[in-house]
């Protein structure tokens, strides 16, 4: 299995980008996300990644943090989506964002994914519901992550959606910010737009 290549950057065209590991170029499908954290042709980059084998083809798909390659392989696990799908969510919202998405039971939000209509929105949400743990908050449980925690939490007991709620926190975190802090400022941002 190979889970991280290390190498300089000879191509990127999205959704593809082919890395040079010691004189071996690797083909290697991502996210766009991948793309937005590359650095120029012909720098060094580590890519962490995940062979699929099929029948036809094997195929390594890249990522940069551990919550993105691991949401990857949790949504493979969900009938009906395939690797493509699966990238293309992971082209169109956050790790984060989209963990709050399956936990509030958002299928508004994930309809409005590339590839996604009601049906696998739902059936998403009930085969992964209280199982991303694992994924998002990259940082784990500081004091900032569970005060920002709480705060969307609020946020959506209150009535907005769960991605919204993650918006509005993150345009006004701080790291010194209480839960109560950033729901004042989330409001009060919210109110004058």
């Amino acid at each position: 299995m190979i889970v991280q290549l290390t190498g300089r950057v000879l191509e990127r065209q999205p959704p593809a980008l082919v890395l040079d590991v010691n004189g071996v170029g690797y083909q290697v499908e991502a996210p766009l996300s991948v793309f937005d954290r590359l650095p120029a042709l012909g720098e060094t980059v580590t890519v962490l990644t995940e062979l699929i084998v099929r029948e036809d083809a094997h195929t390594l798909y890249g990522f940069m943090t551990v919550g993105d390659r691991q949401l990857f392989r949790s949504l493979l696990k969900v009938s009906g989506i395939g690797p493509r799908l699966a990238l293309g969510i992971l082209s169109s919202t956050s790790t984060d964002q989209f963990a709050l998405m399956i936990e509030a039971g958002d299928t508004v939000g994930l309809v409005r994914l590339p590839g996604i209509g009601k049906k696998t929105a739902e059936r998403i949400v009930v085969e992964m519901r209280g199982k991303l743990s694992d994924v998002s908050a990259e940082g784990g449980a500081s004091a900032v992550g569970d005060a920002a925690a709480e705060a969307r939490q609020a946020l959506t007991s209150l009535g907005y959606s769960a991605s919204e709620a993650l918006k509005m926190v993150q345009a006004v975190a701080t790291p010194e910010s209480s839960a109560e802090a950033l729901i004042r400022a989330a409001l009060k941002e919210k109110m004058r737009t």
